[in-house]
């Protein structure tokens, strides 16, 4: 079942940043308290308590975190149910899209795509990721991120207009073949010219390579799921982010 393939991935990149609290898996950054770096994922047909809930509210407001689940529901059917209980809401229930790499679609576009390794580029993609989605100027520790991507077997990519970086993306460390597609940014300045789709075809196809057979995202709109389907992505999913605010 590719939810349970998704939540070992999941487990898997939380790498040494995480705790355990009952059936529940918390991945917390403690130089950066911003939700997509700080959450927990259930344990696969996890039926939490009242008291296991409780606890795990206490884990992050004890880090001066927000209380916050992504995961796939399917694979923990039970649990929603009891975080409702608890107060929790849900951000937002988003598709599941999947697509092998030998079945992505190429989208042309005007600016050069390519990975990068090198710092100067990973602080441009650092930069391009942090303005587009509206966080705070990139850091030392937003590329040392994108590092450890490269390091454990992942992918960066930019696409550049000139000297300039208008676009970026990355696929993460693979566990077992399967790895997300995440943090695809594109300036303002530069949207609605393919840019986006075109990042997410390199790093799709260029996955193959990486042992990354099984690339995954989750669109945070539907004009972004539209982007992703042009290039070869389909539903197969849902996952579930869910928080008390």
């Amino acid at each position: 079942m590719l939810g349970a393939e998704v939540h070992a991935y999941l487990r898997s990149v939380a790498g040494d940043r995480v705790v355990r609290s009952g059936p529940f898996l918390m991945r917390f950054d403690e130089h950066d308290d911003a939700l997509p770096f700080n959450y927990a994922i259930p344990d696969d047909d996890a039926a939490p308590t009242a008291d296991e809930v409780a606890a795990l509210i206490a884990a992050f407001w004890g880090r001066a975190r927000t209380p916050r689940l992504e995961y796939v529901p399917q694979v923990a059917p039970k649990v929603e149910g009891a975080l409702l209980e608890a107060g929790f809401t849900a951000e937002g229930r988003y598709p599941l899209l999947v697509c092998p790499p030998d079945e992505v679609v190429d989208a042309p576009v005007d600016v050069q795509v390519a990975l990068v390794t090198d710092d100067a580029s990973l602080w441009q993609v650092a930069r391009v990721m942090n303005e587009a989605f509206e966080a705070p100027e990139a850091t030392e520790h937003d590329v040392a991120r994108l590092r450890r991507v490269l390091d454990g077997g992942g992918l960066v990519a930019a696409a550049v207009d000139g000297d300039e970086v208008v676009g970026a993306g990355q696929l993460g460390r693979p566990h077992q073949g399967v790895a997300e597609v995440a943090g695809i940014a594109v300036p303002a300045s530069h949207r609605r010219r393919g840019i986006a789709g075109a990042v997410t075809a390199l790093l799709t196809r260029q996955g193959a390579a990486a042992g990354i057979t099984t690339p995954f995202l989750t669109p945070a709109d539907d004009g972004a799921a539209r982007v992703y389907a042009r290039v070869g992505y389909r539903k197969v999913g849902e996952a579930l982010h869910i928080s008390l605010r």
